[in-house]
């Protein structure tokens, strides 16, 4: 028998990573470790080219194999994210977490992925070449786009402009969460592969609660429960 504790919770780093882990284990658990899994698999395709002296050759061999490379990365896997993204908000939410989630920007919102990825990694890049400072800024800023062109089905652009409004003042928190992920991350490669894969379900659980918890904040009139599970 399933217990579910529907409640409001305040943004904060605390909050969500134990929100988080709650979820996790609860009823979506196989759901969201197989997301971790297959995208796991499907994003570990990379691809590097070594220039020795001034013999070109094997890079000019490489070519085709880097442009590939480069239409995997901006073109595939940003669907996978947002996808995985969205399931774990709508675990928290305690709806449906069908697999098929994963892949479902590729047949109605596969432009405003790809646009919304390349403008984030373009003003976290361009933040980053001012002393790198700026770039960890901006990231924490448009840490929710994906979650707003998923959940909300925003255009890229007002996703942006979304993500910067609803993180002003979080800006800390979320900062403190990457850190906090770094080490739980850590934490999990030494339990070797299951604890990695556990330690990646717990983090991308944390901040889809995080971004809940700011959603209601921002929507007090009508907010959408986050889900406490607890197995009895």
């Amino acid at each position: 028998m399933e217990n579910t504790n529907h409640f409001n919770l305040k943004p904060s780093v605390g909050g969500s990573f134990s929100s988080a882990w709650e979820t996790i284990f609860g009823k979506h658990f196989l759901s969201l470790l197989l997301t971790v899994v297959i995208l796991g698999l499907l994003n570990g395709p990379s691809y590097s080219m070594k220039f020795e002296g001034h013999d070109f050759g094997p890079a000019l061999l490489l070519l085709p194999l880097a442009l590939f490379g480069l239409a995997y990365v901006f073109l595939f896997v940003p669907v996978l994210e947002y996808g995985k993204d969205f399931i774990f908000l709508k675990a928290i939410r305690n709806q449906e977490t069908d697999l098929r989630i994963l892949f479902e920007g590729f047949r109605n919102k596969y432009l405003n992925i790809v646009l919304a990825n390349l403008i984030v990694f373009a003003l976290v890049l361009m933040g980053s070449f001012m002393l790198i400072i700026p770039g960890i800024i901006v990231w924490c800023r448009l840490i929710f786009v994906s979650y707003l062109v998923m959940d909300k089905d925003m255009e890229p652009m007002k996703a942006v402009e979304k993500s910067w409004q609803m993180t002003r003042g979080h800006g800390w928190e979320i900062f403190g969460m990457a850190i906090l992920s770094f080490f739980i991350f850590i934490g999990g490669l030494i339990v070797f592969f299951v604890g990695a894969i556990i330690s990646l379900m717990w983090i991308h659980a944390a901040f889809a609660t995080f971004y809940q918890a700011v959603l209601n904040e921002n929507d007090d009139d009508n907010p959408i429960p986050i889900l406490g599970v607890n197995e009895v």
